[in-house]
C-alpha cells in the first residue's frame, strides 16, 4: 500500500472521527426531552382526532394533560368522564366534573315555515352559498340545507332530513366535538348542556330581524315579544339582538315558556306528552224563585 494511500485512509478515519465527536455533543445539546407517560396517556385517549379537546389531535392533548398542573380546562369530549378519570389516575391528578353537552341546530324553518324565494345553483357547499347571498328564503339567519356539518361529523350524528331539508343531530351518537359547530358558516348550531333523559328546551331560531320582517321570512321566527321572559319563574330567559335565549344552567325545564310563544320556536325535545286541559264549566245558580 503507497503511502499516499496510507495517509488519505488515516486522515479520513480522523475527519468521520471527530464528526461524530462533533455531532453527538450536538445531539446531546439540542435533545428533547420526551415524557414516556405521553404514550400511556394516548393510548387511553379514544383517538378520534376529532380536535373537539381544542388540540390539533390526541398527541398533543396527551402531551398538554402530561404537562398541566391541573386538568381545568382540558377535557376529553368524545371520552367524557370516564377516559378522562382514566387519565387523571395514571397521573396521579383530579379530573375536574364536566357537564356532558350537546349539538343543537337553532333553526326549525322548513319549508313548511320558511317559503323558499330563490333557487341556488351553486357548489353544494353552505360557506360558498353564505359568502354569495342570503340563501334560497327571506331569512339570512337561517338554516342553507347544504349539509357541511353532517359532512364534518365523524361520528355519523347527523344526518339531512329530506322533508324539513335541515339536519337532524342524534344525541345517543353526538360526542359535542363541535366540529359542525366550525363547520356552519350561519353559526345556528351550538353545544349546549346534556340534561337527563335528553331532555331539552331552547329557542329554534337565530334570526336577529325585527319581529315584522322576521315573521315574514319564517312562520316559526322569534319575534322577540317577551312573553317567554314574563312566563318564566326562574330569570332563564333572556333578550338580546331581536332574540331570547334560555340558559340551560337556570332552566328547571317547567315548559311555560313553550305554551306561552305565541310563533312556536321554542322547541320541547323527549318530555312526555302534556295533559289534557280540562275545562269546568260554572254552574249557572238561578236566585229568583219564581222563575
Amino acid at each position: 500500500m503507497s503511502l499516499t494511500v496510507l495517509i488519505t485512509i488515516i486522515s479520513l478515519s480522523l475527519l468521520a472521527l471527530i464528526s461524530s465527536v462533533i455531532l453527538y455533543f450536538i445531539a446531546q445539546k439540542f435533545k428533547v426531552f420526551e415524557d414516556p407517560r405521553i404514550d400511556e396517556v394516548q393510548a387511553i385517549l379514544p383517538a378520534a382526532n376529532c380536535g373537539g379537546c381544542g388540540f390539533a389531535g390526541c398527541r398533543n392533548f396527551a402531551e398538554a394533560l402530561v404537562k398541566a398542573e391541573t386538568f381545568e380546562g382540558l377535557n376529553c369530549p368524545v371520552g367524557g368522564a370516564t377516559v378522562m378519570g382514566s387519565v387523571a389516575k395514571l397521573l396521579g391528578k383530579e379530573a375536574p366534573v364536566v357537564d356532558p353537552m350537546v349539538a343543537v341546530l337553532l333553526c326549525n324553518g322548513s319549508p313548511e315555515f320558511r317559503p323558499r324565494t330563490s333557487k341556488y345553483n351553486g357548489a353544494s357547499d353552505c360557506r360558498i352559498s353564505h359568502n354569495l347571498y342570503i340563501g334560497e328564503t327571506d331569512c339570512s339567519y337561517g338554516c342553507l340545507g347544504l349539509a357541511d356539518c353532517v359532512r364534518a361529523c365523524a361520528f355519523d350524528a347527523m344526518y339531512m332530513n329530506s322533508e324539513t331539508e335541515l339536519p337532524v343531530i342524534i344525541d345517543d351518537k353526538c360526542v359535542a366535538c363541535g366540529a359542525c359547530v366550525k363547520a356552519c358558516p350561519r353559526k345556528i348550531i351550538e353545544l349546549r348542556k346534556k340534561a337527563k333523559k335528553d331532555r331539552k328546551i331552547y329557542v329554534s331560531c337565530s334570526n336577529c330581524e325585527k319581529g315584522g320582517p322576521a315573521r315574514r321570512a319564517c312562520k316559526v321566527t322569534c319575534i322577540a315579544c317577551g312573553k317567554c321572559v314574563k312566563a318564566c319563574e326562574f330569570d332563564a330567559i333572556t333578550i338580546e339582538n331581536n332574540l331570547a335565549y334560555i340558559d340551560t344552567n337556570k332552566c328547571t325545564f317547567c315548559r311555560k315558556c313553550v305554551t306561552e310563544c305565541p310563533t312556536s320556536c321554542i322547541i320541547e325535545v323527549n318530555f312526555p306528552p302534556r295533559k289534557p286541559r280540562i275545562e269546568v264549566q260554572a254552574e249557572v245558580v238561578n236566585d229568583n224563585p219564581n222563575v
